[in-house]
């Protein structure tokens, strides 16, 4: 089963690759539920016996949570529908969609995703691994609800669908987590087994209900259904009839065995399951669209459905497991017919539709097959399914149970309307019709009709082989209790013989063919009753008020102004601290001021530096100034003895003091040129409330533990397992290894937010770069530098005008660096382009030797990279754009992205070699020249690590310097331009 789920996963991969297949790619694609479905039949004959297969994978050991799929009788059914019917859908779209599509294989990836989902699903054992596949399949349905992106409709439905899904969802997960605490177990098979009691168990299974109920579709929440008649009618076809929707009933089925007597229960499902038949037959009379009166019809159908699987009796269950798969036959084939007639004749709607069953007689038969089976009449599997749902009310309402005669009258009332909609959807789609011109119907490929032929003639077959199934579908209705009977347990059969509950049957098709003749009439009454609410209206209003509420929110805390956010946040902070604060009872008893009187005057000049940061009025000044306090938390780190910290701290300090000083050449040098200072007193009273509650954590944090430290420990461990005597280093790329990954992560994201903010349409990198040349065209530079052409940039062309020609700077011998030249005189610096120039080469190998030695000493991935990036700063200050364009010449994106490759490679490796991820290892040995040499593979996610830090000191140069700058030379360039036509214009 498990192998069955992988197989789903790879193949939703694969497929997504096919766009060569065309629509080939479905048929491929049907293989996979074929074959899981293959493989679950080949389960039957141990189900069959009373066996239960179970596969069970541990997946959060501490929680008790595992991978268990599980799959009995009930599950086995399920299983056989979702990939039976998948596998047939599949196929049919081969032929429904256009070879032109572009986006089909990723429809069909999404597909046969949803089929695995709906698979793990039914065969799950735990709860919340259940609840993890049942959000999967709200995310597909929405993604294959929404295909057609550019309709705005079908965007719409699919949002809807998923808000109203994943929100009972929530509740179900509310629910579920109580029944696990209450039963003490996360098992279905043990909380349906020994089902837990009490007030909290009766409001978990309420809330479970509530999640099964808008999944299924059923009042309150069954508008969604006909919205998401937007998708592509295959999606309709699978999710909308034999899978998504059957969740919620496979829910309600698989826990009625053991809380179908808890508090209301039986309450809820007949109530709302017989206000949904009424409500949807209802509905489903009004349609135009053929496509809407089988998903109102589809609404009824599932209210049925709900109301006979929850019902709580032997028999009912029995009916109700016989009738789910009815109803996924004839649903299914319905919804492809559907699909066909659009498809051919290019409508749904039935007022133009005339004259189609004589064009089509095999797409009628079949149509006429499934109505039979919906409307329940002989000799089809609906009807076997509805006598024993009637059989079994019948004996129930005779032993004196009102809920069994309400919901008896709401049945009978249902297949009424069943019997009216179904009639009204034959005439409909093949009658002909007085004043409507027959539809040119163009014939179908006799493969376009496979899928829906097989499902009404399984639906056909099944009814003629009804005693069979019966002893099949007893084992899971047997889980429940039975009902006092003279005639013994009931058993399905194609005949039963003159009963009441054939009477009833009779009753149901000639009082609904009477409805459908007259439904002019009806027509008529239905349209004067058209001012009763919508429950879509209900949800309208509610998105509405949502929508206003939060864009007033935004209005009143989104004002665009950073001091308010500031403040807001910090506001926030102060009040909750002061609360969790004074509800301390673990202040120390003894506080130490300083350890050393360095500190001192450490601690008095950052305080200076705060305070005379606070009271600049120059912009840069200010930046330096902060720079003060980072540099004095350096000094402390070091004289803790901790030289890693120390560097590290100095190095990001340079780095974010550089950052600063490109961000402020936009904007003015003093501070409120444009925005005057303002509420001085209210900003002074927030500041000094946050350093002084900060200051109160820091005691109470220092004064509250009570248990040894952890990183007491660390010392043996850098040594014993990551084979390093540096602690932080080690701390870093191997004991700590997955925190190190979050933090990588959340700077590249950083990275690309702020460049995001500058380039504002591409990424794309536009450093200048000279062309590569060869040794003799380097020769011939030097010799004769008028020879020497303009250089290239990669993807061919030169250098822009205002770049100017770099050839002469290449071949000019007083040029210290290659772009020195292309600075201004008054920005260039001869001292700091030789410098730079003796520096550079010999910082970058500095920056790998802390790379390298980092495990051992001070340094690492992080501290070296920070270094390098210094190199890079340094040729970017000295020579601008056209010389950080010719230091680096990989983009920084690349380099980014391959850090993170190599430090997931690290992390994943591992897990093929059968340890834990991140798990590292060492080698040692005598190398000539070297002498003893250890190596450490804990090494490769330091130099991950110093590649990103690499790549992300060259997006902000890139982006806050080169891009800057070039955006300050267009801009100069466009004023120039604007001030010579200006003087053109006066002087003419």
């Amino acid at each position: 089963m498990i192998v069955a789920l992988l197989a789903f996963a790879v193949a939703s991969v694969v497929v997504a690759f096919g766009r060569r297949l065309g629509t080939r790619l479905f048929v491929v694609a049907a293989l996979v539920p074929a074959a899981v479905a293959v493989y679950t039949a080949t389960q039957g004959p141990a189900v069959l016996a009373g066996d239960v297969v179970v596969e069970s994978v541990p997946w959060i050991p501490q929680l008790g949570i595992a991978l268990t799929l599980r799959v009995d009788v009930l599950a086995w059914v399920l299983a056989l529908v979702v990939t039976g019917v998948g596998a047939l859908v599949l196929l049919y779209c081969a032929r429904y969609f256009s070879r032109d599509d572009e986006s089909l294989p990723r429809f069909a990836a999404i597909l046969v995703a949803f089929a695995g989902a709906m698979y793990g699903l039914v065969t799950s054992d735990d709860v919340f691994v259940l609840f993890v596949f049942w959000e999967a399949t709200s995310v597909f349905s929405y993604l294959l609800i929404g295909h057609y992106t550019a309709k705005q409709t079908s965007r719409g439905a699919a949002l809807q669908a998923l808000i109203v899904t994943t929100a009972g969802g929530l509740a179900m997960l509310v629910g579920l987590v109580i029944l696990a605490v209450e039963g003490g177990t996360s098992s279905l098979e043990g909380l349906v087994e020994s089902p837990p009691a009490g007030s909290a168990v009766t409001v978990a299974v309420v809330l479970v209900l509530v999640g099964a109920l808008s999944k299924s579709a059923l009042v309150p929440f069954h508008f969604w259904l006909p919205a998401a008649m937007a998708a592509p009618t295959p999606v309709s076809a699978y999710l909308h009839a034999a899978a998504m929707v059957k969740a919620g009933i496979y829910l309600v089925a698989r826990l009625a065995p053991g809380y179908h007597d808890s508090p209301g229960w039986q309450e809820i499902v007949v109530t709302v399951g017989v206000v949904t038949m009424l409500l949807g037959g209802y509905r489903a009379l009004r349609q135009h669209d053929l496509k809407l009166v089988l998903a109102y019809g589809t609404v009824s159908q599932l209210g049925f459905l709900t109301i006979v699987v929850g019902y709580g009796t032997r028999d009912a269950a029995l009916a109700g497991l016989a009738l789910l798969v009815a109803h996924a036959l004839f649903k299914a084939t319905l919804f492809l017919v559907v699909g066909i007639v659009d498809h051919r004749a290019g409508t749904r709607d039935l007022r133009k539709l005339s004259g189609l069953g004589r064009q089509a007689p095999l797409l009628f038969v079949i149509t006429v097959l499934a109505l039979a089976s919906m409307a329940g009449v002989p000799p089809t599997f609906g009807f076997v399914a509805k006598e024993a749902v009637l059989s079994a009310l019948l004996s129930d309402a005779e032993h004196g149970s009102a809920w069994g005669v309400v919901a008896l009258v709401g049945i009978v009332l249902g297949s009424i309307l069943t019997t009216a909609y179904s009639l009204r959807f034959l005439w409909g789609a093949f009658a002909r019709k007085a004043g409507v011109e027959p539809v040119d119907f163009v014939k179908e490929h006799v493969d376009f009709l496979v899928s829906p032929a097989v499902l009404a003639l399984l639906g056909l077959g099944l009814g003629a082989a009804a005693g069979a199934l019966d002893p099949v579908l007893a084992l899971y209705a047997d889980t429940l209790p039975a009902v006092e009977s003279d005639h013994g347990p009931y058993h399905l059969a194609l005949w039963h013989g003159l009963e009441p509950a054939l009477g009833l049957t009779a009753l149901t098709l000639v009082v609904g063919a009477l409805l459908f003749w007259q439904r002019e009439p009806v027509a008529r009454l239905q349209k004067a009753a058209s001012f009763m609410p919508r429950a879509s209206d209900g949800y309208v209003r509610i998105m509405t008020t949502i929508d206003s509420t939060a864009s007033r929110t935004t209005a009143a805390t989104q004002r665009g102004s950073l001091p308010f956010y500031l403040a807001t946040i910090l506001v926030v902070f102060v009040a909750s601290s002061i609360v969790t604060l004074s509800l301390n009872r673990s202040w120390p008893e003894a506080a130490v001021l300083w350890d050393y009187p360095a500190q001192l005057a450490i601690g008095g000049l950052m305080v200076i530096g705060a305070v005379a940061a606070a009271r600049s009025n120059k912009r840069f000044q200010a930046v330096v100034l902060v720079g003060v306090t980072g540099y004095g938390m350096a000094a402390l780190f070091a004289l803790h003895g901790a030289p890693d910290l120390a560097l590290t701290q100095a190095l990001i300090e340079t780095i974010t003091l550089i950052a600063f000083v490109l961000v402020l050449r936009r904007l003015p040098a003093r501070l409120g040129e444009r925005n005057g200072r303002t509420h001085r007193a209210a900003r002074a009273v927030i500041a000094i409330s946050v350093g002084c509650v900060m200051a109160a954590i820091a005691v109470v944090a220092l004064g509250a533990r009570s248990m040894p430290t952890i990183s007491g420990a660390f010392p043996e461990l850098a040594v014993t397992g990551g084979h390093g005597k540096n602690v932080v280093n080690v701390t870093l790329v191997d004991i700590r290894g997955w925190d190190t990954m979050g933090e990588i992560s959340v700077l590249i994201v950083a990275a690309t937010g702020v460049a995001s903010l500058v380039f504002l349409t591409s990424r794309t990198d536009m450093l200048p770069r000279p062309a590569r040349r060869s040794r003799a065209q380097r020769f011939l530079a030097r010799v004769r530098p008028e020879m020497e052409a303009a250089p290239e940039l990669p993807g061919g062309g030169q250098l822009s005008a205002t770049a100017a020609d770099t050839s002469d700077v290449e071949g000019d011998r007083r040029a210290w660096l290659l772009a020195g030249r292309k600075l201004a005189p008054q920005n260039r610096s001869i001292l700091l382009e030789v410098v730079v120039r003796l520096l550079f080469h010999a910082i970058v190998v500095v920056s790998i030797y802390l790379l390298f030695a980092g495990h051992n000493l001070p340094g690492g991935g992080f501290a070296g990279g920070l270094v390098a990036g210094m190199a890079f700063v340094a040729r970017y200050l000295a020579g601008g754009r056209f010389e950080l364009g010719a230091a680096a010449p990989l983009d920084a994106g690349k380099v980014l992205g391959t850090g993170l490759l190599v430090i997931v490679a690290t992390a994943v490796v591992p897990l093929f070699l059968g340890v834990d991820a991140l798990t590292s290892t060492w080698v040692e040995g005598e190398l000539p020249l070297f002498g003893h040499v250890e190596f450490v593979t804990s090494t490769f996610f330091d130099v991950g690590v110093y590649l990103v830090v690499v790549g992300l000191v060259l997006d902000v140069l890139r982006s806050l310097g080169a891009e800057v700058d070039r955006q300050e030379e267009e801009d100069d360039r466009g004023d120039a331009s604007v001030t010579a036509t200006t003087k053109q214009g006066a002087a003419s």
